[in-house]
């Protein structure tokens, strides 16, 4: 007989908000065994066990940090940034195959990396790995490497390579050196965050836009369900899920334009 829940039991999104805890530090903490599993049905936790959760909460957080952890593409270009080199995502398999770097998790089935254990690897791994794979070509990158190691948008680094003249080799490839000389360029470098600030302002304020046209839609279509000039009302979770994202849509904004100040 399936065991009776209670006010007292909590689900995970409960569970999480009561930890102080996301969603991801939650299931990260279960895989790990650092947090129980569900005692009862449907997926809920007793009173005892968040009692025992509580008690564990910092060993979560101390563990997994307070950014989540992402998958191999932004990994390697989180090290391609930080390493000045074009590192790829089989490069961060390598890297894992090595044992210098732990696969905290998977999503649909592709591992996950944390923010930390990344910033925490040792350059030289790194360069070694990205050297066996590049050989000759070591010290020149294609535009795709040399925009993942600015973290600059294509269009931007297409301009300033035409700009500063940026010399090419037979197969297109730039010399790394110079690709490192704009990266340290910080009248360069402010110039194009500014520039990305923009970019991001002028996208978030588009999306605002098309979400408030959802909702301007939306309610054209009430006050025809109101008048009866239609049969059927529109659906109120459309609403709902309209102005969640317009919410975090203004608030995206707002930040962009503080930024921008």
């Amino acid at each position: 007989m399936p065991v009776q829940t209670t006010s007292a039991d909590l689900g995970p999104n409960q569970l999480a908000a009561r930890l102080r805890l996301t969603r991801w530090q939650l299931r990260l903490g279960r895989e790990h065994g650092l947090l129980p599993e569900p005692d009862l049905d449907g997926e809920r936790w007793s009173a005892r066990l968040v009692d025992e959760c509580a008690d564990r909460r910092d060993q979560v957080v101390a563990r997994f940090g307070e950014e989540p952890p992402v998958g191999a593409i932004r990994a390697a270009a989180r090290l391609a940034v930080r390493t000045g080199l074009d590192v790829e995502r089989r490069d961060v398999e390598v890297l894992v195959a090595q044992e210098d770097l732990e696969v905290v998790s998977t999503f649909r089935g592709h591992p996950l990396y944390l923010l930390r254990d990344l910033d925490a690897l040792d350059s030289s791994a790194v360069r070694d790995v990205v050297s066996a794979r590049k050989g000759p070509l070591f010290d020149s990158v294609d535009a795709g490497g040399a925009v993942t190691i600015l973290d600059w948008p294509r269009k931007t680094f297409d301009r300033v390579a035409g700009e500063r003249a940026l010399g090419t080799d037979r197969f297109g490839r730039y010399a790394l050196a110079d690709i490192h000389a704009l990266a340290a360029d910080e009248e360069l470098a402010q110039e194009v965050r500014e520039e990305k600030l923009r970019r991001a302002l002028a996208k978030a304020r588009r999306a605002e836009t098309d979400i408030e046209d959802v909702v301007r839609g939306w309610m054209l279509r009430c006050t025809a369900y109101l008048d009866r000039d239609a049969d059927q009302p529109p659906d109120p979770a459309l609403l709902g899920r309209a102005i969640r994202n317009l919410v975090g849509t203004r608030a995206e904004s707002a930040r962009y334009e503080r930024e921008t100040l």
